[in-house]
């Protein structure tokens, strides 16, 4: 791909807040020496905890593990200078707001019905909320008209695709064209992708080679299965890359979960994953039928992630109903837009079963 002429002035860091461009970042003992030969810098204990464990709890992990780093890059088809591990996407969000947002000066642009970290982390760190809220039409949600004008005002633009909670995708087409509009010194467009596993071909990950403006946020808590390991990844700029570690904690991942990460990422766990991707895939076929011959189901919208979203004639009362019944399903119906609508989960055939089973048990009354 060329780079469009707007690209070459791009600088994230006229971009980073003043106090971020100026701090010396902490430099942990691991980082500064590694962790071979006699180690007696980081004030660890030298004996390893009285646990059955080959691990080497007693010493500090790496900060960036490489062997994990590399095996993401190699998975993601991007060097491992563009990444950066994190405690989960949560993390990341966070990371980019207090480097980019400057207290009571800066704003983010967020796209509701939306996850909620998003603007939580905006507002920690004191920064405005600018709200696009999504459209639907014809029975799907999509990017509202106006966010391109919304974008110009803000430091950074919060997109997921597909979209939690309401599954949709962005087009690749609307990605490009909106960073491309921040260039060359807007701001970011940040692309949570925690769900793109199920809908691989929509990645807006090789637009980044155009778009020096735009990152990517991955997670191996959905499809990789994960989620109690908190590990998510930042892929963007180098350049912001190397802003993002200047206030990260020293050591975010915990040597038990790089070690349990890393087998979980080997070509036969993938291959192990992409038999339990078409098992989702028929089981929310099969909830989707259940669904919508369902009398109390007044829409559903069966989105490109592990989860559907449907509308009822009463939310509470269907939450309530499921959870008498050890069925737990989440309710939107805060969200702008989503009232009395449900979001559920694909769960094991089991599972599944058992939720249809439920379902057929409402009286439609």
């Amino acid at each position: 791909m060329r780079l469009p002429e707007s690209s070459a002035g791009f600088d994230p860091m006229q971009l980073a807040r003043p106090e971020i461009r100026a701090l010396t970042p902490y430099a942990s003992a691991r980082s500064l020496a590694g962790s071979s030969g006699i180690l007696l810098n980081a004030n660890e204990s030298p004996f390893a905890p009285p646990i059955e464990s080959d691990s080497s709890l007693n010493r500090y992990p790496d900060p960036q593990p490489e062997t994990l780093k590399n095996r993401l890059a190699e998975i993601y088809r991007v060097e491992p200078d563009r990444l950066l591990i994190t405690r989960g996407s949560d993390e990341g969000i966070d990371l980019l707001t207090r480097v980019f947002c400057r207290p009571n000066q800066d704003r983010v642009l967020i796209c509701p019905p939306c996850f909620g970290m998003y603007a939580l982390s905006a507002r920690v760190q004191g920064a405005g909320v600018v709200e696009s809220n999504l459209i639907e039409e014809q029975g799907e949600f999509a990017l509202n008209p106006d966010i391109q004008q919304h974008a110009l005002d803000c430091r950074l633009t919060f997109l997921c695709s597909p979209n939690n909670p309401t599954g949709n995708l962005i087009s690749l087409d609307r990605i490009e064209s909106l960073a491309q509009s921040q260039l060359p010194q807007g701001g970011l467009v940040i692309v949570d992708e925690a769900y793109i596993e199920f809908a691989p071909d929509n990645s807006a990950l090789a637009l980044q080679r155009i778009l020096p403006n735009l990152v990517i946020l991955r997670t191996l808590s959905k499809a990789h299965a994960l989620a109690g390991c908190r590990i998510g990844v930042v892929i963007a700029n180098p350049k912001i890359i190397e802003l993002l570690r200047r206030i990260i904690a020293p050591y975010p991942l915990p040597t038990p979960t790089v070690e349990i990460a890393l087998p979980v990422l080997s070509d036969d766990a993938l291959n192990i994953q992409q038999q339990q991707l078409t098992e989702l895939s028929e089981q929310k076929q099969r909830l989707l039928a259940a669904l919508e011959s369902h009398p109390q189901v007044r829409q559903t919208w069966p989105g490109a992630a592990n989860f559907v979203l449907i509308r009822v004639d009463d939310a509470k009362r269907l939450i309530q109903s499921a959870g008498d019944a050890g069925i737990r399903l989440r309710d939107q119906s805060a969200q702008p837009g989503l009232d009395n609508c449900v979001r559920i989960t694909i769960g094991s055939k089991v599972e599944t079963t058992a939720l249809i089973e439920f379902l057929e048990t409402l009286n439609p009354s």
